[in-house]
């Protein structure tokens, strides 16, 4: 996968096996589905509880409402493989050239390039929206997901022990971070 365009007024950008494009409203059932699966099965996401499709569309229209990117990949046959976004960082004034992401992408095609992309084309956006910033919040075991940060620049910057708990064990709490040159 080559480096990804700016999706703003841009053609879908390829990955492995389908595209990288601008989510829309008819792409929330597969958001769902991976979003609850990593509810259930994963430490990416520190929620218990599945949400249904109202919530989805909130968080959705929220983001995109904002001038937020959501993307989605789509796998070979046009199904959601994965999707990311970012929002603020914190909802202060002074926090406002700084973005938090997430990225998750759906178990059956996790390794196969999907992540990378989408982190890609995330961190294009930032910089080309003029961010100063971009950080993500990864569970401190999970190394893959360390691994492609650090392949993009980002650098650990912080972390919180035992701020989270999930499937009856406390989680630490990794900050990495990209600064752009602006």
């Amino acid at each position: 996968m080559g480096r990804c365009g700016s999706l703003t007024g841009g053609p879908p950008q390829p990955t492995l096996g389908g595209m990288i494009r601008s989510a829309t409203s008819d792409d929330l059932p597969g958001i769902l589905a991976i979003y609850n699966d990593a509810v259930l099965h994963s430490t990416a996401i520190w929620n218990e509880t599945p949400v249904d499709l109202d919530n989805r569309a909130r968080w959705f229209t929220e983001r995109t409402g904002r001038g937020f990117p959501v993307l989605v990949a789509d796998d070979a046959d046009g199904k959601v493989a994965g999707y990311a976004s970012f929002g603020d960082f914190r909802p202060f004034e002074g926090y406002r050239l700084t973005v938090e992401h997430s990225i998750y992408v759906r178990a059956d095609v996790r390794g196969t390039g999907i992540g990378r992309a989408l982190l890609g084309t995330l961190v294009m956006e930032a910089e080309r929206m003029g961010k100063h910033a971009i950080v993500g919040g990864i569970e401190a075991g999970n190394l893959s997901s360390i691994r492609l940060h650090e392949q993009f620049g980002f650098q650990r910057v912080g972390l919180l022990p035992q701020v989270g708990l999930k499937f009856g064990r406390f989680l630490d709490l990794l900050f990495m971070q990209r600064t752009f040159g602006h």
